[in-house]
């Protein structure tokens, strides 16, 4: 070993040494904090969005951002645990994108609960049995999550947060001849967004041999009992059920994103960079969308999603959810939230948080 080596890795040591005990004294000052508090709440969405904003900011490289990121986010996982234990609860099984982005969001150091349905991870959290969970709302290629919607209108809960989701899929199955595969199973949203490469590349599976799973996860369980079959699923998910890649990044979409909210029982505060939901409707006559959407160019409140949803209370009645940029103690958009009460015939304040 050259001497310039050694003195290298002897550097890296003493740093490593150093590290540990900042993040030692870090675990110690959570701990204190934890005695203070008498809400008994670990998990403050609008302070953490802040501290990895600072972090990234203040980056040097020449490590990434992103991973910055994650490295923090691990570090306050960890930290929260001294707290306090937490549990998630996410639409299942283990290798599902939406445990993925439940770690994304709260970290390793967390209690994980599959659930079998979005239904149960609203279910879990509204009975206690969790403290939070994490559900899919939408998908840049394919749209709304129509169940979380519905279940959003009905459920006490508040969004606490938001996790946006780069959704890269893998075929898997187990072997690599992709002649010898004569059924694909995935959850349909999945199969929609590899629509393309699958009729390319697997031009003799027949679309009645494209089958519907429960979970992408569910199909890699399904492909690891068929040597006929294959999955679209998480790389994770192949890992899992022991299956070999045949093909990777197979989304029609390379940007193709799904965004998850985290639901839970907080009011989140203010962190600076922040997005409110909402739900509302308007009775039935001409113009009363636009009427009801002035308060937010009056008081200059941006709109970011906008998207309709049968209200299921009428023939022909709709509710409208609505994401804009702001929270609700920000005095323009409280000003434009007095108004649209008074012109809406129903709203329900979903929840301010941080935006990512």
């Amino acid at each position: 070993m050259s001497e310039q080596l050694k003195q290298l890795r002897d550097q890296i040591d003493a740093i490593d040494d150093k590290l540990l005990q900042l993040v030692s004294k870090r675990a110690g000052l959570a701990q204190q904090i934890g005695k203070i508090k008498k809400s008994g709440i670990v998990y403050r969405p609008e302070r953490e969005a802040q501290i990895l904003a600072r972090i990234q900011k203040q980056n040097p490289g020449p490590i990434s951002s992103t991973h910055i990121k994650q490295l923090f986010t691990e570090i306050m996982s960890l930290c929260r645990a001294l707290e306090k234990s937490m549990s998630v609860a996410y639409l299942g099984p283990n290798g599902t994108f939406s445990e993925d982005a439940a770690l994304k969001r709260f970290g390793s150091a967390i209690t994980t609960i599959a659930c079998d349905s979005i239904d149960d991870v609203f279910r879990n959290v509204e009975s206690d049995n969790a403290n939070y969970g994490v559900v899919p709302v939408e998908n840049s290629s394919e749209g709304a999550v129509g169940r979380t919607m519905d279940l959003l209108l009905q459920t006490p809960l508040t969004i606490c947060g938001e996790i946006q989701l780069p959704v890269h899929q893998f075929l898997m199955a187990q072997q690599t001849d992709l002649s010898q595969i004569s059924k694909i199973y995935s959850h349909p949203q999945s199969l929609a967004q590899c629509h393309h490469w699958l009729k390319t590349n697997l031009p003799h599976v027949p679309h009645s041999a494209f089958i519907n799973a429960a979970s992408n996860a569910d199909a890699a369980r399904l492909a690891a009992a068929d040597k006929q079959a294959a999955a679209v699923a998480s790389k994770r998910a192949a890992e899992l059920f022991g299956l070999s890649i045949c093909a990777e990044n197979i989304e029609d979409d390379p940007r193709n994103t799904t965004r998850f909210l985290v639901i839970g029982k907080q009011i989140v505060d203010v962190s600076g960079k922040d997005k409110t939901s909402l739900i509302l409707s308007t009775n039935n006559r001409s113009g009363a969308i636009y009427k009801l959407l002035e308060p937010l160019a009056q008081h200059g409140v941006s709109m970011s999603r906008l998207e309709s949803r049968p209200s299921r209370t009428g023939l022909w009645q709709y509710v409208f959810f609505i994401d804009i940029e702001g929270h609700q103690q920000d005095e323009n958009v409280a000003a434009a939230l007095t108004e649209l009460r008074e012109k809406a015939a129903f709203l329900k304040i979903l929840g301010s948080y941080p935006a990512t």
